[in-house]
């Protein structure tokens, strides 16, 4: 079941994930979604298996996300059916995750984006260590928020969720845990002896609650006043108002989510925004296919091969957004990524690779 960059081992009544592709800072290729898969189906038919941990061999990031220098250079050779193949097995293993039949133990420490948020929050166990850097960042590459982000966001309390959409800002673990993103917080030297009282067969909550560390404050929950007024807008210009104001009223919060979101894909933006308004009424499956519809649609599309470029290739340009401004973005061409495409829609089976 291991490949290069996932290991897998069956540690007593554990079974452990391990994501090593510390240069890529356990960026997923399609290969290790695959990995990931199997090892999950093995695990759920091996009765001695009693829980599943998901963690990273890394210190710096738990998983950055999908791997999106590779989706760049396959959408650059107009190869966009295989880009579609990796967004496919992704959203799929997501869905495997929630789905799964025994407690699914993620341990999420530094960084945790994009697909590395949907290998964890789907989970029935997230666990924050004390460097968790959490963010869903992709409207800063001209993309949008998947993996689920149009489930799960819109359920965090109040904006919360299209503020972290709109502004791809990260979060700590103390927001992270006030939110509900993580579940408990387990220091990162811990986390070794959290899996050895797993591999021995102890109850998973009283395993992390053996474990359990007490937080700092949440600083982002004090600005929740300022989050609920202005990402209750029912358009992005008419947040970008509310956050101005603010701005201009002389709080530096307000001044940087400004800036912030200024910098973001205008197209991206709107997209998102669309998607936290229509999350509420979706279950994950619903979220998901709404989500791989919108892939399709983003990846023939300007924005995000210049944001990858500029944000992830380059990294030494500032994204040319087109349209350059929320006020040039028209609804219908908003409404347009969200009607279907000749490929159809995503049909949901575990991630299997091919023979």
């Amino acid at each position: 079941m291991s490949t290069q960059n996932v290991i897998c081992e069956k540690i007593g009544h554990c079974g452990v994930i391990s994501l090593d592709r510390p240069k890529a800072l356990n960026a997923l290729s399609l290969d290790m979604v695959f990995a990931i898969s199997a090892a999950l189906r093995s695990y759920a038919a091996d009765r001695d298996v009693a829980s599943v941990v998901v963690r990273s061999t890394s210190p710096r990031a738990f998983c950055s996300g999908g791997d999106i220098k590779a989706l760049y250079e396959l959408g650059r050779a107009g190869k966009h059916a295989e880009q579609m193949e990796l967004f496919r097995a992704e959203y799929n293993l997501c869905r495997q995750i929630s789905r799964f039949p025994k407690p699914y133990v993620a341990l999420v420490d530094a960084i945790a984006m994009g697909g590395g948020v949907g290998i964890s929050v789907h989970g029935s166990h997230r666990i924050g260590g004390e460097a968790l850097s959490f963010a869903m960042p992709e409207v800063g590459i001209g993309f949008f928020p998947d993996v689920g982000g149009s489930y799960f966001l819109p359920r965090l309390p109040g904006k919360f969720g299209t503020y972290l959409a709109l502004t791809g800002s990260p979060i700590g673990l103390a927001d992270a845990m006030a939110l509900g993103i993580m579940d408990a917080h387990v220091p990162a030297a811990r986390f070794d002896t959290l899996v050895a009282r797993l591999s021995e067969g102890v109850d998973v909550d009283e395993a992390i609650a053996a474990e359990t560390a007490a937080l700092p404050e949440p600083s982002l929950l004090r600005q929740k006043h300022f989050i609920e007024d202005c990402f209750a807008q029912a358009s992005v210009a008419a947040i970008l108002d509310k956050v101005d104001a603010a701005s201009q009223a002389g709080s530096p919060f307000a001044t940087q989510t400004l800036e912030t979101i200024r910098s973001r894909s205008p197209t991206s933006l709107a997209i998102a925004l669309r998607q936290m308004q229509l999350g509420p009424a979706l279950d994950l499956e619903a979220a998901l296919r709404l989500e791989f519809c919108l892939g399709q649609h983003v990846v023939r599309g300007r924005d995000y091969y210049e944001g990858v470029r500029t944000v992830l290739i380059d990294k030494n340009d500032v994204p040319k957004w087109s349209p350059a401004e929320i006020s040039q973005v028209k609804a219908s061409d908003i409404e347009a990524y969200f009607a279907p495409l000749a490929e159809g829609e995503l049909t949901f089976s575990d991630p299997v690779a091919p023979a």
